[in-house]
């Protein structure tokens, strides 16, 4: 059991606490400098979250001093008729000396029973710490494909453009708004139309291995829909120098073309509602571009 040292207390994260924390964070993750973490920081400032949930996440200090930090990235997503309340735990580090206070901070931002929690870039090392505070899986790996190549279904025909033009078909309007609160932190956001509707699709732009320009999917209504669209949204993203898509993925998509791989960038949650896959919108892949 620790003992509680003097001085110790988790709590929110204000905006005065920011330059700090981003001090924190630069030495926590030294593959990721200063500059980051301000702008990250300044993401989660322009935002606003759901109540009574952070704006920024939370702070371990010791004697005023911050020592660990934890980033949550706080919306509200639709669940049926109803929005509800998920949270994106990133940039999780405390200082070395005061490692034995870190369930502290986890404990603290893990404490609204209401909320889901995801966490969707955890290294290998940490599956089993996540796992016994309580998270499962929902994604098993990633399926790399590549769309331009899937061949048109049927007659079916539909016409690929902007997030902001407005679609001539129906449109679900909480969908739009995904759609350019997405574009404005640096996604790819499109409608897919058809004569009958207008289905979204948001991609973030992303290099594999460093050098390899990719698209990740960020958001669609159903992944069944990419894949019914694969064709004219892949070669939509070929000509932007995207020819190559991760998908979450519990297995091999069928009627898309590309290889599943288990394993590779797992994603976890805890809460009542089990995120589904195609859906990681306001994570911190699509609000930090990490």
């Amino acid at each position: 059991m620790v003992s509680a040292m003097p001085g110790i207390r988790c709590r929110q994260i204000e905006e005065d606490d920011v330059a700090a924390v981003a001090d924190l964070l630069t030495r926590g993750f030294p593959n990721r400098n200063r500059q980051f973490w301000c702008r990250a920081l300044d993401q989660l400032a322009r935002r606003e979250p759901p109540p009574d949930l952070p704006k920024y996440g939370y702070l371990l200090e010791i004697g005023g001093v911050p020592v660990g930090a934890i980033l949550l990235i706080c919306s509200a997503m639709r669940v049926g008729a109803r929005l509800a309340p998920r949270c994106n735990l990133s940039s999780w580090y405390v200082e070395p000396a005061f490692r034995a206070y870190a369930p502290m901070l986890v404990s603290q931002a893990l404490r609204h029973k209401e909320v889901t929690y995801l966490n969707v870039s955890a290294a290998p090392h940490t599956w089993p710490i996540i796992e016994a505070q309580g998270f499962s899986r929902y994604s098993e790996g990633i399926f790399i494909s590549f769309p331009a190549l899937n061949r048109p279904s049927g007659s079916e025909k539909a016409e690929i453009f902007d997030a902001h033009q407005r679609p001539g078909a129906g449109f679900d309007p909480f969908e739009q708004e995904i759609l350019l609160q997405h574009a404005e932190h640096g996604c790819i956001s499109l409608w897919c139309a058809t004569s009958e509707r207008a289905f979204p699709f948001v991609f973030r732009p992303r290099l594999v291995k460093g050098f390899i320009p990719c698209a990740q999917l960020i958001y669609c209504h159903d992944i069944a829909d990419f894949a019914r669209f694969a064709g004219p949204l892949g070669r939509h993203l070929a000509r932007r120098g995207r020819p190559v898509v991760i998908v979450d993925s519990n297995g091999p998509i069928p009627d898309l073309v590309g290889i599943f791989r288990r394993g590779s960038k797992p994603k976890y949650f805890k809460g009542p509602q089990r995120p589904r896959l195609g859906d990681l919108a306001y994570t911190e892949y699509a609000i930090l571009g990490v």
